[in-house]
């Protein structure tokens, strides 16, 4: 696949850089840049993204972090049994346990909430720092809605972050989950007290909490290009037909 000239691989960051010094320098070189790719493209154009991802694995298998990036990339598109093959082997070769969360989501992708679930239990869990035991919470609020434990998934979701007043990267999923939850059990004007704090804390704009917000008070957007269009072919603003 076509990569930029202006990707040289030296964006990608030093841990990985490091791990590539395993492989002969231009391998590594071409590695890298399929990363930086893969980067580039996972939130814009998965697709794509899974590509590069492909390219990657097809040049170094055996490096951690190129399995990685490719369960990631699997993940964005909803190959989940791929993703798991992937986050499982790249937690294989590190021992590391952050992946636990995005694991268990695979299994919630797959139709195992239980799974999921259960992985929410497991010792490995202990041992994420908080921004992965956020995470794993949740995950593990999203199986129980999966399994149709609407209650029980909003008694998961509170907890002493969803309590506090700090902004961390991930306190806006964290209250817009919790105002979403709150809504599928009927309490509405809970969950948009939620919803206003998700917003609140949605410093880069990573869930649509201020459209949610507009939808519970009844609030409706005109698409004012689209309105002009639909006068334009109906007639004047007064009204009047257009001639023949």
């Amino acid at each position: 696949m076509p990569i930029p000239d202006d990707v040289t691989g030296e964006e990608i960051d030093k841990d990985v850089r490091q791990e590539l010094m395993s492989l002969p320098k231009t391998l590594a070189g071409d590695v890298a840049r399929n990363l930086v790719m893969v980067a580039r493209l996972l939130d814009e154009d998965p697709e794509q993204a899974y590509g590069y991802s492909r390219v990657a694995l097809r040049l170094a298998s055996r490096v951690a972090a190129v399995r990685e990036a490719a369960g990631f990339a699997a993940y964005a598109v909803g190959k989940y049994s791929e993703a798991l093959a992937e986050f499982r082997a790249a937690r294989r070769m590190t021992g590391s346990v952050e992946l636990w969360p995005v694991m268990a989501d695979c299994e919630r992708g797959l139709g195992r909430p239980e799974k999921a679930l259960a992985m929410a239990g497991e010792p490995e869990v202990q041992k994420l720092d908080r921004a992965g035991q956020v995470e794993m919470r949740l995950v593990a609020a999203g199986a129980r809605r999966d399994m149709g434990q609407a209650d029980a998934a909003v008694v998961t979701l509170q907890s002493p972050e969803l309590a506090s007043t700090a902004v961390h990267p991930w306190t806006a999923r964290l209250r817009y989950a919790y105002a979403d939850a709150l809504l599928e059990v009927g309490r509405e004007g809970e969950a948009r007290d939620w919803f206003a704090k998700a917003l609140e804390a949605d410093q880069g704009g990573t869930t649509d909490a201020s459209d949610r917000l507009a939808e519970l008070d009844g609030v409706e957007f005109t698409d004012v290009l689209e309105e002009s269009g639909e006068t334009e072919e109906n007639g004047d603003a007064d009204g009047g037909e257009r001639p023949e």
